[in-house]
């Protein structure tokens, strides 16, 4: 389960065992967590998140979209 970025308490990641999915990440922050579709950028699902917190992990997954497909591609060989 590589750690891609923690930034402002939210841990972005994905499991090692997910390369027949698109391109995508999970984020978690304390018990809420969600998982976001990377291209093109969708949110796959949430639970706990407030609104406000969604939109600021909707601005960090686009912001460090180029850095998560990279990691995606390095680590299943897309």
């Amino acid at each position: 389960m590589p750690t891609l970025l923690r930034v402002e308490g939210f841990r972005f990641f994905f499991f090692s065992n997910e390369g027949m999915e698109a391109a995508h990440v999970h984020v978690e922050k304390g018990d809420a967590y969600g998982k976001w579709w990377l291209s093109p950028l969708k949110l796959a699902y949430s639970r706990g998140f407030t609104a406000k917190e969604l939109r600021r992990v909707r601005e960090l997954v686009f912001a460090h979209r180029p850095l998560f497909l990279e990691a995606w591609n390095e680590h299943f060989g897309s």
